[in-house]
């Protein structure tokens, strides 16, 4: 064994990624060292988590039924209800860690400062304090739900602003105007639970979205989803335009609720799931706006040249993709796809990896749990990884294929087709076992 493979693999981040991935890593017999800035694992699920990086609110649960939601060698167990909880989420995420033993693996209240890499191939970790680490390689698994990108309109608002990052409960809002910017699960779950106590509450949208029930028929959503597309085998277009018209006979016309109807075919986005956005609509207590046209001290002005009185402005308006313990000339993400081949490897960069940083149509837990996998088997010299100029031709590919397919905009930068990136995934593993 060379100096390089004696040295432990560094893991950033102890979330879903990073316990997935020292469990894979330990499987295939790799020395780890994790390194999470806050005092437990969780990630973003540990509400109100002491690394001041958690997005969860109050009122947080998945929007992915617990079915299709767990690790494969750790399913959430039939006593859990159909959507989880922040809290039911962790509660499942520590008990995985128990059963396999994660969490000596990790070094908690730790923060690494700088990554760099090393002549000879090792990785040099800085932490907090000054203390350096030598490694074999890194995995990058600090997630990308919690550095808030904020929108800029013309003028000022008087009011209270803040991002949906930092938004926890509706109580502060009670008896004032609240305008809500964007669309996405977060914008409407805030919405939903700010309007019960709020004087007004409006949402505010550039493009709209197509609005789906958590239910259809009593079954989730997601379900029908996994039916026509595993059990019928149809193509991702025509099984989400199958789910949308099945919601169509349920609920109707979306814009029957003042919900404008997308341009755009639901395949090209990710819908938002919500079972009381419509109603909620219909019932007067929370009424849609168009984009943001002016600020005007307590007054907002709208594309339709609409104007309101607003006390409060939350703006659940995405995320930045960072690391900031990465020199940006090395690696960073912008607005465009990142260049990692098969979504976590930078090619001219070997014994770099990002776990974790996708966003598919569905549950983001078990493409991780397959990604950690991958990495095991290339660290652990089960597989090998292809050349520069191959890692170069499939991002290229994958590139085109996201502009192809998604709507242009950043939010759509990290997409993947879940069950096209696990068979190429898989592929690669099983390629590998063969040629052993």
């Amino acid at each position: 064994m060379s100096d390089l493979q004696q040295l432990p693999v560094c893991i950033i981040g102890a979330g879903s990624s990073g316990v997935a991935a020292a469990k894979a890593l330990h499987a295939q017999g790799v020395a780890v060292e994790g390194f999470e800035i806050g005092s437990d694992i969780g990630g973003m699920w540990r509400y109100q988590n002491d690394n001041g990086l958690s997005s969860a609110y109050r009122s947080l649960h998945i929007d992915t039924s617990g079915g299709n939601l767990g690790y494969p060698d750790h399913p959430i167990p039939d006593q859990y209800p159909d959507f989880l909880s922040h809290a039911e989420v962790l509660e499942w995420l520590e008990s995985y860690a128990e059963r396999f033993d994660v969490r000596r693996h990790f070094r908690f209240n730790c923060k690494v400062e700088r990554v760099e890499p090393e002549e000879g191939g090792a990785w040099r970790v800085t932490l907090a304090g000054g203390e350096v680490r030598r490694c074999r390689a890194v995995i990058v698994a600090n997630g990308h739900l919690w550095d808030p990108r904020t929108a800029s309109f013309p003028g000022s608002f008087e009011g209270e602003q803040i991002h949906a990052h930092h938004y926890r409960t509706a109580e502060p809002f009670s008896g004032k105007r609240v305008l809500v910017i964007g669309i996405g699960n977060s914008a409407v779950d805030i919405a939903v639970d700010v309007c019960k106590s709020a004087s007004r509450t409006f949402v505010s949208t550039r493009r709209s979205a197509w609005v789906m029930p958590k239910y259809i028929m009593g079954i989730p959503v997601d379900r029908w989803g996994a039916f026509f597309g595993r059990r019928l085998r149809l193509p991702t277009p025509v099984s989400r335009t199958l789910v949308r018209w099945l919601a169509y006979l349920v609920v109707g016309d979306q814009t029957r609720f003042g919900v404008p109807r997308p341009s755009h075919a639901i395949w090209r986005e990710h819908a938002t799931l919500s079972q009381e956005l419509l109603p909620y609509c219909g019932h007067g207590w929370i009424r849609m706006k168009p984009n943001v046209r002016e600020l005007q001290g307590r007054q907002v002005v709208f594309d339709d040249g609409s104007v309101e009185q607003v006390d409060a402005i939350i703006q659940a308006t995405g995320y930045k993709t960072s690391f900031p313990f990465l020199d940006p000339a090395l690696f960073q993400v912008n607005e465009e796809v990142p260049a990692l081949y098969r979504r976590m490897a930078p090619p001219g960069l070997p014994g770099l990896f990002f776990l974790g940083l996708l966003q598919p149509v569905g549950p983001t837990i078990p493409l991780v749990e397959v990604q950690a996998r991958w990495v095991a088997a290339l660290l652990g010299g089960a597989m090998r990884a292809p050349d520069a100029t191959t890692m170069q031709r499939e991002i290229d590919a994958h590139v085109q294929a996201v502009r192809r397919r998604y709507v242009g905009s950043a939010r759509y930068a990290l997409e993947v087709d879940a069950g096209t990136y696990t068979r190429q995934l898989r592929r690669d593993m099983a390629s590998a076992q063969a040629g052993c």
